[in-house]
């Protein structure tokens, strides 16, 4: 199997990304409105496409936590998720926690329409709350 992890730092206009692919966890985090979506996103489609074409049998884990998206981040996401819906239907294992604050009503509407486009992976919208 290849090493397909990938680590890049939170910036003010980015989120922290960080794929792990020994234990099969991907994690984004912070606010997303790069310069250009494509160039931040590209490197993680890629690192994303490789570790999931070389992980055989093994389960992907994606954990999101965003406090703000702008709508290049959002389609951005959105291809991701793609990505990974159809690679559950090629009978990869995955899940999808979207983690949003409860008081944060944008962030849930947006974990609920995202959920509804997956058929194949687990998609699971988790309030998180001050003492969790």
């Amino acid at each position: 199997m290849t090493d397909t992890s990938l680590k890049i730092e939170a910036t003010s206009r980015s989120p922290e990304v960080h794929l792990d692919a020994a234990n099969g966890t991907l994690s984004m985090s912070g606010e997303s409105y790069p310069e250009d979506a494509s160039a931040f996103f590209g490197p993680v489609f890629q690192a994303v496409a490789e570790h999931v074409a070389a992980s055989e049998g093994q389960a992907l884990t994606v954990d999101m936590r965003f406090i703000y998206f702008n709508s290049s981040s959002a389609k951005a996401v959105m291809n991701l998720f793609q990505m990974l819906e159809e690679a559950a239907e090629d009978g990869k294992t995955i899940t999808i926690n979207w983690y949003f604050d409860p008081e944060d009503d944008m962030m849930e509407e947006m974990g609920e329409d995202f959920a509804e486009d997956f058929e194949h992976a687990t998609f699971n919208l988790k309030p998180e709350t001050e003492d969790a």
